[in-house]
């Protein structure tokens, strides 16, 4: 299988150094753990005894290491170039400091870097910032490049994508390719987005692609083990995590999915089993829309974030008529409803466990309800598991809470990898997935 070749460039005792020479020698250092260890070693101690000299070489080799803050500090110190300017719009843009990376990119400008480069960080900066027509404008200024520039294209489609233009942002990143094949990034999200769109096989084609040009890509091995999985291709799938772990053992995603793979590969399905569920659980998963209800109480109900009738089961008639606008009448309905299937309010409470998401008004301060209303797009989130969340017309933390363990995987390809990447994010925001007692 092909290697990335080490470029021969020794960043620490050269004087000038090119954005090319910069992405070539990124590509090798993170290619393997190893590398990077033997490579933040060598930047620590050339660190220690640099000299105004050095600062240019130390900011990109702190960048290169992913170390943003201390790479802003050493570039910042470096003698003004087109290079130092350059790169800190990048670094800049990684630690989300978008008004320092434009002013980065327009002393680049100044220092004579490329127009063209210019125009499209711009562009990519305002993408990030959602001013699209600050973006469109940069884009404009470059289509003389159209027919030349895969980078003009890619970041057209990065454009597209972002507000929604699937189809328009595809066709570009297919022009992207046409005029470089080997354009990396263009590939992998063009394969990312083919994927999430559920066309997989062409996804699997341009991620293959890819890989014969650069088999180490982290990314998109994962995504493609991920689509081997789905289609029960677990010899493939395992080739694809098992060249992950050869270069990165540590990376946690990878573990995990190829525990995941071994386990699908040996379990066994009692169908019978599958086809007797138990019947409880079915109802208490029944969704409140199924019930012919007022607009006010279907209305109620939604705000406090119950879904089912097994969120009725853990609420008491005290705290639902506690909520705004909850009257007599709309809880007599509720009773009614559950009456008719031998169940009454609060009945998997009585135990002493508390609902979750506390339904008061009270208890929903503005920081929790924003939280609740945060998108799932925000969040950095494996391709099987963002699928699987739009096929349930997931798009918020609030309709995520709102699931149970049962109801994710009862989704088709979703296992057991996705539920603790799902559990681990809402952990990290300090919340959990409904739970039904």
């Amino acid at each position: 299988m092909m290697t990335i070749t080490k470029p021969e460039i020794d960043l620490f005792n050269i004087e000038t150094i090119t954005i090319e020479q910069i992405c070539q020698l990124a590509d090798y250092v993170r290619s393997s753990e190893s590398k990077i260890i033997e490579f933040s070693a060598q930047l620590d101690e050339t660190a220690e005894k640099a000299g105004k000299k050095n600062y240019l070489a130390i900011g990109v080799a702190m960048t290169i290491a992913k170390r943003y803050a201390e790479a802003a500090e050493n570039l910042e110190k470096a003698a003004d170039s087109q290079e130092k300017y350059l790169e800190l719009a990048y670094v800049y843009r990684k630690l989300g400091n978008f008004d320092k990376a434009l002013t980065s990119i327009d002393k680049a400008a100044t220092s004579k870097a490329d127009a063209l480069v210019v125009s499209l960080e711009k562009a990519n900066i305002y993408r990030l910032i959602k001013d699209f027509d600050s973006a469109k404008k940069q884009l404009k200024d470059c289509e003389n490049f159209k027919k030349v520039s895969p980078q003009y294209h890619y970041i057209l489609a990065r454009c597209l994508e972002s507000q929604g233009l699937y189809s328009e942002a595809i066709k570009n990143y297919n022009i992207a390719i046409e005029i470089d094949p080997a354009f990396t990034k263009a590939l992998f999200h063009l394969a990312f987005i083919l994927d999430l769109r559920g066309e997989e096989d062409a996804a699997i084609d341009y991620y293959k692609q890819l890989l014969s040009g650069n088999p180490g890509y982290v990314s998109a091995l994962l995504n493609l083990t991920v689509l081997y999985e789905d289609k029960a291709k677990y010899s493939k799938a395992l080739k694809c995590v098992e060249q992950v772990l050869k270069f990165h053992p540590n990376n946690a995603r990878a573990i995990l999915f190829k525990k995941d793979i071994l386990g699908s590969e040996t379990m066994l399905y009692d169908e019978e089993s599958i086809k007797n569920k138990n019947q409880e659980d079915k109802m208490l998963e029944t969704p409140i829309t199924d019930f012919e209800l007022s607009v006010r109480s279907r209305n109620c109900l939604k705000k406090m974030n119950i879904n089912s009738i097994g969120d009725l089961l853990r609420i008491s008639e005290a705290e639902l008529l506690a909520y705004k606008n909850f009257g007599e009448t709309s809880l007599n309905e509720i009773k009614r409803v559950l009456e008719l299937k031998g169940m009454r309010l609060g009945m998997a409470a009585e135990d002493g466990s508390q609902s979750p998401l506390t339904l008061s008004e009270n208890d929903n301060s503005d920081i929790e309800q924003e939280l609740l209303d945060k998108s799932l797009d925000d969040f950095e989130l494996s391709v099987r598991a963002r699928k699987c969340l739009r096929h349930l017309n997931m798009n918020t933390v609030g309709s995520l809470v709102a699931k149970t363990e049962a109801e994710l995987l009862g989704v088709k390809n979703f296992g057991i990898t996705s539920l603790i990447e799902i559990k681990q994010l809402l952990d990290s925001v300090g919340l959990g997935l409904r739970r039904i007692e």
